[in-house]
């Protein structure tokens, strides 16, 4: 199984896009980007989203 991770509204976006140009085989997705929960999303809602495709959330709060 291949970890995903989705990386939270409140995690600067210059971790993931570090971590996109040094490890481009690592999933990550950004909460707003086309294929996740919009911004302003709440967290319940989100860990749903989660569980329901197989993500690991990442934040910062």
């Amino acid at each position: 199984m291949i970890l995903q991770y989705l990386i939270d509204e409140n995690v600067n976006p210059i971790y993931p896009n570090q971590i996109r140009l040094r490890e481009p085989d690592i999933a990550i997705e950004v909460v707003g980007e086309s294929r996740t929960p919009p911004k302003s999303t709440l967290d319940p809602e989100i860990l749903c989203w989660c569980e329901n495709n197989n993500f690991i959330l990442v934040t910062n709060n």
